[in-house]
C-alpha cells in the first residue's frame, strides 16, 4: 500500500528547491525505489531500475482511457485539440503508426546530413554574439535547436522566433504550479500554431518540397492516413520537444564545463554530452498510468493511478554510476533515463545528441578565454530543469 512507502514533502516551485533538487532525490533514493511525494499526491520512482522498468512496462502508459479522462475545460479545448493527436500522448495502435510515419520521414540518414549545417549556424551565431558579457542562452542555446527544427518542417528561419514563443507558452502547460494565466497563453499559442501549420501543410500539398513536412504528407498520401490534425500535432511534437531539450542542455552543459573546467573537443564531445545529459538533465519527471492493478516494487497500483517517473533522481543513482554526484566525462556507455525509454524514447535523441556533439567543442575552440561572468540561476520551472540565464564573458 501507499502508506507503506516514505513519504516526502517538497513544494516543487520553491525556489530553493529548483535550484538544486538532487539533495532531495538522494534522501528518497535512500527509503527505495518508490516514494510518496505528498504535494504530488502519488507515487514517485526514484532509482535508476525503477524508472527504466516502468518507462517499459506495457502495463503502463501515457494515454488516459476514455472512462478516465475528465472533461477538458472549455478555455483549454485549442491546446488539447492538439494534445489529443500527439504521439507523446499516445499508446498503441495509434502511437505505433504515428512513430512509423515520423521516423520513415525522420531518418537517421537524413539527420546525419544536418552536420555540416549545424556547423555552420553555431558559427553564424558565434559571428553574431555581441563584445563583451552575454547570455548565451537567447543568443545561442535558443536559437540553435529551434532555427534547425524550422528548416527541418521547411520553415524560414525569420519564423523561428514566433515559433518560439508559441513553444514556451505550450511546454508551460507541463511545469509544476501551472496558473489560468499560463493555460489561456498555451491555448492561444496552440490556436495560433495551429492555424499557422495549416497553411504550411496546405501549401506543401501543392507545392512539395524537400523537407520533413513533405516526407510525412507523402507518408500520409500513400495509404497511411495521417490525418491533418495529426500532421499539426506531429510538427508541434518536434518542434517542442525538440528544442526544449537542447536549450536546457546547452545551457545547463556549457555552465557545468566551466565550473568543472573541463573543454570540450571533437574527441571528447560525445562523452561530455551524455555526462551532461546524465548529470543535469533537462526534464526531471515523466508521468505515466496504470492501466490495470499492477504490483510492482512492493506497491499496488490500481487502474488509473499515475507514478511520476523521477529522471533526474534515476541519473544520479549510485547504484549505476559509482560517485554518481561527481561530474566524470570518462563513465563510458551511456544509460542515462534523460530521453526515456521504452515505446516513448525520445524520436528526436539523436538529433538533440547531433547538436550538441557538434555545439560544444565549436563553442569552446571560438571561444577559447570563456568563462560565467554570473553565476547561473535556474528557472522556476519544475518539471524542467534549465537556466534562466548563462552570463558568460570572453
Amino acid at each position: 500500500m501507499a502508506q507503506a512507502m516514505k513519504h516526502f514533502a517538497q513544494d516543487p516551485t520553491d525556489a530553493a528547491f529548483g535550484q538544486n533538487p538532487y539533495p532531495l532525490y538522494a534522501e528518497m533514493r535512500a527509503a527505495g525505489d518508490l516514494v510518496w511525494w505528498d504535494e504530488y499526491d502519488r507515487a514517485s520512482a526514484v532509482s535508476h531500475r525503477a524508472v527504466s522498468a516502468i518507462l517499459r512496462d506495457r502495463r503502463f502508459g501515457r494515454e488516459i482511457p476514455a472512462d478516465l479522462a475528465a472533461p477538458v475545460p472549455e478555455h483549454l479545448k485549442p491546446f488539447y485539440a492538439i494534445e489529443d493527436h500527439s504521439m507523446l500522448e499516445l499508446e498503441p495502435p495509434r502511437h505505433t503508426r504515428l512513430r512509423g510515419l515520423v521516423l520513415r520521414a525522420f531518418t537517421s540518414r537524413r539527420i546525419a546530413a544536418l552536420a555540416p549545417e549545424i556547423t555552420a549556424l553555431c558559427h553564424q551565431l558565434i559571428d553574431a554574439l555581441p563584445a563583451g558579457d552575454f547570455d548565451l542562452l537567447p543568443q545561442f542555446a535558443q536559437k540553435l535547436p529551434v532555427i534547425i527544427i524550422a528548416r527541418l518542417l521547411g520553415v524560414p528561419d525569420d519564423h523561428a522566433d514566433q515559433l518560439l514563443k508559441w513553444s514556451n507558452a505550450m511546454v508551460a502547460m507541463y511545469q509544476a504550479g501551472r496558473t489560468r494565466t499560463i493555460e489561456d497563453a498555451a491555448a492561444r499559442a496552440a490556436d495560433e500554431f495551429a492555424t499557422f501549420l495549416r497553411g504550411y501543410i496546405e501549401a506543401r500539398r501543392t507545392d512539395p518540397r524537400d523537407d520533413l513536412l513533405t516526407q510525412l504528407i507523402a507518408a500520409e498520401e500513400a495509404g497511411e492516413k495521417l490525418s491533418n490534425d495529426e500532421l499539426i500535432a506531429t510538427c508541434v511534437l518536434l518542434l517542442n520537444a525538440g528544442h526544449e531539450a537542447t536549450v536546457h542542455t546547452l545551457g545547463n552543459g556549457v555552465a557545468c564545463l566551466l565550473q568543472q573546467d573541463v573543454t570540450p573537443t571533437v574527441d571528447t564531445a560525445e562523452a561530455i554530452s551524455e555526462e551532461i545529459l546524465r548529470y543535469d538533465p533537462p526534464l526531471h519527471i515523466f508521468t505515466r498510468m496504470a492501466y490495470e492493478e499492477v504490483t510492482i516494487f512492493d506497491h499496488t497500483f490500481q487502474r488509473g493511478d499515475t507514478v511520476a517517473l523521477m529522471l533526474g533522481s534515476a541519473n544520479r543513482d549510485d547504484d549505476v554510476w559509482p560517485q554518481a554526484e561527481r561530474f566524470d566525462v570518462t563513465r563510458g556507455a551511456a544509460q542515462h533515463t534523460s530521453f526515456g525509454g521504452g515505446l516513448h524514447f525520445c524520436v528526436g535523441a539523436p538529433l538533440a545528441r547531433l547538436e550538441l556533439q557538434i555545439a560544444l567543442p565549436i563553442l569552446f575552440d571560438r571561444l577559447p578565454g570563456l568563462r560565467l561572468a554570473k553565476a547561473p540561476r535556474y528557472a522556476p520551472t519544475y518539471h524542467f530543469h534549465g537556466l534562466e540565464a548563462l552570463h558568460l564573458t570572453r
